[in-house]
């Protein structure tokens, strides 16, 4: 499971390594217990994973394919969105096509 340990190192996410089924925390209070912070960036060419939803999550199992949990306690990985790209582990940028998903590191 991607939840705990939600204390880690700047700089250890890996966001090449995050796919499955996927929550996204807006609730700032709730942020600590999250396994990444996740910036949605608006530009796809500065983005460091390129995610497609998959509708299944059996289907979800490569870098940037994540099918969308209904609730944290279900996610492989529970992401706070942020709006502050500084503050952020990685930005991520929604794509429509499944074959450009992926990291772009």
């Amino acid at each position: 499971m991607g939840v705990g340990p939600a204390a880690h190192l700047a700089g250890s996410v890996e966001p090449c390594k995050i796919y499955g089924s996927v929550y996204l925390e807006m609730d700032p209070r709730r942020a600590n217990s999250c396994f990444a912070v996740v910036y949605m960036e608006p530009e796809q060419a500065f983005a460091d994973v390129l995610v497609f939803n998959e509708t299944n999550k059996l289907f979800a199992d490569k870098a940037g394919l994540w099918s969308p949990a209904e609730n944290r306690e279900f996610a492989d990985y529970v992401l706070f969105v942020t709006t502050d790209r500084s503050r952020a582990d990685f930005a991520i940028h929604y794509t429509k096509v499944r074959s450009f998903a992926g990291c772009k590191q």
